[in-house]
């Protein structure tokens, strides 16, 4: 069988340059191409177990495995970019005051949906993740179409932060245009991806540092502000939050925010990729979950409330960073350009970290047959797919030339719609887990109050997911985003009629 023997060559020969994985492109390479995507789906379970176990053993010689300590850092440098330091002013003008509350429930919702995620990884640590476990629950169509869906929603969300970069950066050189600056920052991140995983743990280490200091440093001066401590500026009291209406734009504000709130929490699902790098997966992993939601829910909610005080949410643009927006207004300009700086760090540092989740995801696939044979490689570090994933990046930054003044909030609303289409597999898949598998091995059930609160969940999700329309500017994402989900079921649909062509044919 082709597949078969597929499987058993490991990576083809094929060049890394010879495939462009641009977002959506599965379904438009033919038949044969297509056909290479979806070789062997759903068969070989012995050959994948091999490949699993020798992926496992390769990441644990290479650095001695991620400790707490670093899948936590790598969640927060994967989270803590520019969907928080400046796409969240899109959520926070659209539901006004209320953008505090859209910020807990987004704190709520990402506990559960982590926690959930935790169970199933802790019980079965695979480099494919939520995407392996979809596939188990519901069949090989739910690991193809959850797989690469991911793999293009987070691509095309590491785009719009390379976008973010460039804007922030066309200051400084304004001798670039801003979509060649933003290919110099996808290509400068790739090469550093490169260079193994150890130094990414390293280096994601200091970088989430600098941007949760810079949070807290926001956080700390925004409230002396607040409080009369800036000398020659009186106190605020409660500022521009004094006869602000609650819901300026009604429910549906609040409802349309939560997409761009989920947003500045995306990523986080990082730990389940990075699981089978970890040591102890059954004690590490749901420790770096629990420190994981308690630093963003806290950095997030406090940030915001200190803004909502300093700035009206009705001036805020994404033009302009909401931090920085919020130190001028209180007075504090020469913090404001320092935060500045550690904007392009904080986007960078999510670059980095992203773009290896990237791979990881890329090599899952190709490993189960559903990416092309030069894809699958052996080792701790996936270099291929890192390679894959940063030319689907530069497709997304070349969207720059042809939408330059909408670019980012599509890029942003298409990602999204991706990452929460993936939000609820997982929630879908962890319904049917609990049922069949129970709590991991030795270990605990992570999730409190099953099923109701997976239920909530999903519910709220989905909602989320309708509620798109709700905010200008996101109805193109979500039409994307679902004809994205379509072109991949095309994609696996076609395939597999080839397959059962082919297997007639040797028959006859």
């Amino acid at each position: 069988m082709q597949g078969a023997e597929g499987r058993q060559s490991g990576a083809g020969a094929a060049e890394v340059p010879g495939a462009r994985g641009l977002p959506g492109g599965a379904a438009g390479r033919g038949t044969e191409e297509v056909g290479a995507l979806v070789d062997a789906a759903g068969t070989l379970a012995e050959a994948r177990s091999r490949r699993e176990d020798a992926v496992r053993a390769s990441a644990g010689e290479e650095a001695g495995g991620f400790t707490t300590w670093t899948l936590t850092t790598l969640a927060l440098g994967t989270v803590v970019g520019g969907s928080f330091f400046l796409g969240s002013a899109i959520a926070i003008r659209a539901a006004g005051p209320a953008s505090l509350v859209a910020f807990l429930l987004g704190g709520a919702l990402v506990y559960i949906i982590l926690s959930a995620l935790s169970e199933m990884t802790v019980a079965d640590p695979t480099p494919g993740a939520f995407r392996t476990y979809a596939e188990r629950a519901y069949g090989p169509w739910a690991g193809f179409v959850v797989g690469w869906v991911y793999w293009t929603g987070l691509a095309l969300a590491m785009s719009s932060e390379a976008t973010a970069v460039a804007v922030l950066l066309r200051g400084w050189v304004p001798w670039l245009e801003q979509p060649a600056l933003a290919t110099l920052i996808v290509l400068g991140v790739t090469g550093v991806n490169l260079l193994g995983t150890g130094l990414l743990a390293r280096l994601e280490a200091g970088l989430a540092g600098v941007k949760v200091l810079a949070v807290l440093a926001f956080i700390i001066l925004g409230a002396a502000a607040i409080a009369g401590w800036v000398p020659g500026r009186p106190a605020l009291g409660l500022g521009a939050l004094a006869g602000a209406p609650l819901l300026p734009h009604g429910i549906g504000g609040l409802l349309g925010s939560m997409l761009i709130v989920m947003f500045s929490y995306a990523g986080f699902e990082i730990i389940g990729l990075a699981a089978p790098q970890a040591r102890e997966p059954h004690r590490t992993v749901p420790r770096a979950i629990l420190w994981t939601i308690l630093s963003l829910t806290g950095l997030y909610t406090a940030a915001v409330a200190v803004l909502l005080v300093l700035v009206p949410t009705e001036s805020l643009t994404p033009e302009l960073s909401p931090l920085v927006a919020g130190l001028r207004a209180g007075g504090l300009g020469w913090a404001a350009g320092a935060v500045g700086g550690v904007l392009v760090v904080a986007i960078l540092s999510t670059m980095l970290a992203a773009l290896f989740g990237l791979g990881q995801m890329v090599r899952s696939l190709a490993a189960e047959g559903y990416g092309p044979a030069w894809l699958r490689e052996e080792g701790g570090h996936p270099r291929r797919g890192i390679l894959l994933s940063a030319g689907a990046m530069l497709a997304g930054v070349s969207l720059s030339y042809l939408l330059p003044r909408q670019v980012y909030l599509f890029l942003v609303s298409s990602g999204g719609f991706a990452l929460l289409f993936v939000y609820a597999v997982i929630l879908a898949t962890h319904l049917r887990h609990r049922r069949t598998v129970g709590c991991p091995p030795r270990g605990r059930c992570q999730l409190p109050g099953y099923p109701y609160t997976t239920w909530a969940a999903l519910v709220a999700v989905v909602g989320i997911l309708l509620g798109m329309p709700l905010v200008p500017g996101q109805g193109a994402g979500l039409a994307a985003g679902l004809l994205l989900v379509a072109l991949y079921g095309l994609a696996y649909w076609i395939g597999v009629r080839r397959r059962r062509g082919e297997a007639g044919a040797e028959a006859d």
